[in-house]
């Protein structure tokens, strides 16, 4: 990020969405094919409030429990949550009923967790598959090998779950190299699977880059970047 930090979430707003408009343009690709998706984990209410009323309507957050917390107090502008942190499979009854989408899927068990739960919910829900590309211990994410038969299972077994595309987390360093390799492994994946053609899969999507590395992500081919506190700002995680 910037030394000169804006003051106002609007100048935030406009200093993202402009650094994401030059990464387009140093890749050549227009500016409309990558979303912002604002992480709001930690952050309150009100600020989400803010956010919406820059035009925001789809939010992430790590956990079930705030996504529980909020949307209560946000019920009235129409918000869609989108679960990216790590889901435990004994939160998945929680995540199919309140979740728009989970970028965080990495298992087989979470996958027939949520399809047992949408069943019983009459609902169906947009996943992406969170792909480890990152050899730090701390990352979660499938393995790029267990990728293939995962997807094949999931489209044999889970229909109420449509898996539009991969996430993944890069690598925490300032070897820009190194951050931009975990992104172009999970494109060069991402174009395998899709060369495969499997059935009921649509691997249109590439979630990947965050406060810290967006602009790396969109060079390498990301169509969704994650963005919590160049946006918000300082998280304060001890709140």
């Amino acid at each position: 990020m910037s030394d000169s930090f804006p003051t106002t979430m609007a100048d935030r707003l406009a200093a993202i969405r402009a650094r994401m408009a030059a990464a387009c343009d140093r890749a050549g690709r227009p500016h409309d094919s990558v979303a912002l998706l604002p992480v709001s984990k930690t952050f309150d209410a009100g600020a989400v409030r803010e956010a919406a009323g820059l035009g925001l309507r789809r939010f992430g957050e790590n956990k079930t429990q705030e996504i529980r917390q909020k949307a209560p107090e946000l019920a009235d502008l129409g918000l869609q949550w989108v679960m990216i942190g790590h889901l435990q499979t004994n939160k998945a009854k929680e995540a199919a009923r309140i979740a728009a989408e989970v970028q965080s899927l990495d298992r087989l068990e979470l996958a027939e967790a949520l399809q047992r739960r949408l069943d019983l919910e009459g609902r169906v829900l947009d996943v992406l598959v969170q792909v480890k590309t990152s050899p730090e211990p701390s990352k979660f994410g499938l393995a790029p090998e267990d990728l293939p038969a995962l997807l094949r299972a999931v489209a044999r077994g889970c229909p109420a779950l449509r898996v539009q595309g991969l996430m993944t987390m890069a690598v925490n360093s300032d070897d820009a190299g190194a951050v931009r390799a975990c992104f172009a492994r999970l494109r060069t994946l991402r174009d395998q699977m899709r060369g495969e053609g499997i059935d009921g899969v649509s691997l249109e999507r590439l979630s990947m880059g965050m406060s810290g590395d967006f602009e790396l992500a969109i060079e390498e081919g990301s169509t969704e970047v994650r963005i919590g506190s160049a946006l918000f700002g300082a998280r304060d995680y001890g709140a």
